[in-house]
């Protein structure tokens, strides 16, 4: 059973770490991370396909590369098959991202799917890669990637 705190975790997390305002939320679910980020002062479009979800800023598509670039960090939490897509996008944009994957969208193991996620960061030019583990049940470590400037020191808190 997943952790209900999931959201709240990862939302603290990220406005601890990342000092952005405009956030895209992708393959968001019904948009719960919205929700968490927008109550700690963030603007956030979810983009996911769902028809039922909560009363937060929706793009009811699928996220593409071809996505015009309008905020300033990338989140997934458990994106399933979206998660390359953000660090692409990311990378092309040269903006930060923060991901906790959950499956692979190649049937890879999760441990495995975690490491050549970092790598694939790595090779796309991001500077900045690490892991961090939320305080939570289930798969919790979230994979982030950084250019110079876009995320905090750990533990540096929000300004």
């Amino acid at each position: 059973m997943a952790d209900k705190r999931r959201f709240d975790l990862f939302a603290q997390f990220l406005v601890e770490r990342f000092a952005a305002s405009r956030v895209f939320d992708i393959a968001g679910g019904q948009g719960r991370l919205n929700q968490a980020l927008s109550q700690r002062g963030c603007t956030v479009t979810t983009f996911d396909l769902r028809h039922k979800r909560l009363p937060v800023r929706y793009a009811e598509r699928l996220f593409t590369l071809d996505e015009p670039c309008e905020c300033d960090l990338l989140v997934g939490m458990h994106p399933d098959g979206a998660t390359r897509v953000i660090i692409e996008y990311a990378a092309k944009h040269r903006l930060p991202f923060a991901v906790v994957p959950c499956c692979s969208d190649n049937g890879m193991p999760y441990n495995p799917w975690r490491r050549h996620l970092a790598e694939l960061a790595r090779g796309l030019g991001f500077p900045l890669v690490e892991e961090h583990v939320l305080p939570m049940e289930g798969r919790a470590t979230v994979v982030l990637g950084a250019f110079s400037g876009s995320a905090r020191e750990p533990g540096a808190g929000a300004q």
